[in-house]
């Protein structure tokens, strides 16, 4: 069985590369997906992506996910402080959920420090930079050998 991964981006993702890449690396958001997707492949998995600066569009991605998606890998980005709506979408598709971010949100200002998403994520990776999302892959990989390996 094919495991298929959604990888939801949020607002100003798009201008990786561009904007505070002190913060934010300067890989832009094109060469962060080609990383997912290499990432993706080694392991056998089917990844999409998915970008947008809009809270509506992306809480629409988490439920269009739903049957057809095992796994979503959301860095939230600033609405990862606000919004009850992405939160609420997770919990109502029931869909693994692991929550990256490129900075260490708890280094940053402390209105950065609480995330409405983590709750409701089955973990969450930041401060790696790029490799917070091949780290979210790699512990997918793992979710998913230890569930096979406690069904045999």
């Amino acid at each position: 069985m094919k495991i298929h991964i959604l990888v939801i981006h949020g607002p100003n993702l798009n201008l990786l590369g561009q904007r505070e890449t002190s913060v934010y690396g300067t890989d832009s958001l094109e060469k962060i997906n080609t990383l997912i997707e290499k990432e993706a492949e080694e392991h056998g998995f089917e990844v999409s992506t998915f970008q947008s600066n809009y809270e509506g569009a992306l809480v629409e991605a988490i439920q269009e996910a739903r049957g057809k998606y095992d796994f979503i890998i959301i860095n939230p980005a600033a609405y990862t402080h606000t919004s009850v709506a992405l939160r609420d979408a997770i919990l109502a598709v029931n869909i693994p959920t692991i929550e990256v971010h490129l900075s260490n949100i708890y280094k940053r200002e402390k209105f950065r420090h609480k995330s409405y998403i983590s709750g409701v994520a089955i973990g969450q990776i930041c401060g790696f930079g790029v490799q917070s999302y091949l780290l979210a892959i790699k512990a997918i990989a793992e979710i998913i050998k230890q569930k096979k390996e406690t069904e045999e």
